[in-house]
């Protein structure tokens, strides 16, 4: 059974200032971070989804050894995102995928590893952090057409799986990561100021 990588990475990052695919953490590009993370869990391939400034991200990012595609449409929002790469995986023989975002860098390759490892009879994986359902979710090939149907605006697969509880299991993540997101350079700093402190613990 294989299981491929999804990394959505194709916003403006209007709130940061810039393509949030292009921040740097440790010397590393969060869209490099996010391809190493899957790369790590075993995903293959790994699709990258560029959108806003595509040249500029893939110039400046390694982006190895992902399969980059571009949505043009990227300015509707995340659901162009989703189809766009789940369009590109269907020409993979692939079973499943894990879908993550660029701008989430404390999630582990660990956290993917959890949600493979725990595929059922359900069609959908979600990490679950304080008990709310996030990201990354594992999707099964069987329910991507419906997902993308049910993908509209920035609602991207959360369309589908509120649709279809039963459909989905929670897994607990929070012992491995992290669901933290950076929407603004506050952020950032805050991640940096944790990061800092940890380290002289």
């Amino acid at each position: 059974m294989t299981v491929a990588g999804l990394v959505l990475a194709a916003g403006s990052g209007s709130r940061f200032g810039g393509p949030k695919a292009l921040i740097e953490l440790d010397g590393e590009h969060f869209v490099d971070r996010a391809v190493r993370m899957m790369c790590d869990a075993g995903c293959e391939p790994v699709v990258v989804v560029l959108g806003c400034c595509a040249a500029e991200v893939a110039a400046a990012a390694t982006l190895d050894p992902a399969v980059v595609v571009v949505n043009d449409d990227w300015a509707s929002g995340m659901a162009s995102s989703l189809r766009t790469g789940l369009r590109a995986l269907a020409e993979h023989d692939v079973d499943a995928a894990v879908v993550g975002l660029v701008d989430q860098p404390l999630v582990t390759s660990a956290t993917v590893r959890r949600l493979i490892d725990s595929r059922s009879a359900r069609s959908a994986v979600v990490a679950s952090y304080r008990g709310s359902n996030r990201n990354p979710v594992l999707l099964e090939r069987s329910i991507w057409d419906d997902v993308c149907s049910a993908a509209v605006g920035d609602v991207g697969a959360r369309g589908w799986l509120r649709a279809h509880p039963d459909d989905v299991l929670a897994v607990a993540c929070d012992d491995l990561g992290s669901d933290f997101d950076i929407d603004t350079t506050a952020d950032l700093r805050r991640l940096a100021d944790d990061a800092t402190m940890e380290d002289s613990s």
